[in-house]
């Protein structure tokens, strides 16, 4: 019969003990509630740490449990299964619209392309599932910085670089627009990620309304504004169509 490895029984007691206790717990409450030597204790934290599994407080030195457990823990929707809820609503959304739909979910630091309609004409485009979209400027991005709370931690300690004049880089502005694209239930991107083109998206929830992904529409900026500003009824086909998925998915009606 296969043994067990101590370090890791030792590591899950670890994060069984963070999530159960109270929020952040020093290195001798852990090192005494599982009887481990310090030394021991403080190897596997730094361990756990270096993954993202576990953070320690700068001020107090205390240990709490780090977003990537976060991250994973939301996972457990398989994207194939996102995209299998979405395939109709997001053709449907494509013809509506008339614009290139695009389904994203977080990734590393970035949005991944994980689906893409085309725009329903003749015109000349490129397949993009698999690219990467930056958290910052994008409308997909600005979403799920807004709704989840892992893509917001990467989009404020990442490197928010100006891709045109338009773009957002300062946090105090950047916490303002995800202030208002959660109290809108979209986030827009006009010129800030490319020139000359725009795009609107909305979340999508699963069953426990968690955020798993963003749905939205880019297009040129002619066809998506309207004196300046983006057309209502795009805006709010994009949402109808996020929660078209959030129900399919089990998220009941938002």
């Amino acid at each position: 019969m296969a043994r067990n490895i101590q370090s890791l029984e030792r590591a899950a007691a670890m994060l069984r003990l963070l999530a159960g206790g109270e929020r952040r717990l020093g290195l001798s409450d852990i090192a005494s509630s599982l009887g481990l030597a310090k030394g021991t204790a403080h190897g596997i934290l730094r361990t756990l740490q270096q993954e993202g599994f576990v953070e320690q407080d700068d001020a107090s030195g205390r240990y709490q449990l780090g977003a990537e457990l976060l991250r994973l823990g939301t996972t457990y929707l398989d994207v194939h299964e996102l995209r299998a809820r979405a395939l109709v609503w997001t053709d449907d959304l494509a013809r509506s619209s008339g614009e290139s739909v695009y389904l994203g979910v977080l990734h590393q630091q970035g949005v991944l392309i994980v689906h893409h309609v085309f725009r329903p004409d003749d015109s000349r485009q490129v397949l993009e599932i698999g690219a990467m979209q930056p958290l910052h400027s994008t409308a997909l991005g600005k979403v799920l910085s807004a709704y989840d709370p892992v893509a917001h931690s990467e989009a404020i300690e990442a490197d928010r670089k100006p891709f045109t004049e338009r773009t957002v880089c300062e946090l105090e502005d950047f916490e303002h627009i995800l202030d208002m694209s959660r109290a809108r239930g979209y986030a827009a991107d006009v010129e800030e990620t490319w020139e000359g083109v725009a795009s609107v998206a909305a979340p999508i929830h699963d069953r426990r309304r968690m955020p798993v992904g963003a749905v939205g529409i880019t297009g040129a900026v002619e066809r998506l504004c309207r004196d300046g500003e983006l057309r209502p009824e795009l805006i709010a086909a994009v949402r109808d169509c996020a929660r078209a998925v959030s129900r399919d998915l089990g998220a009941g009606r938002f």
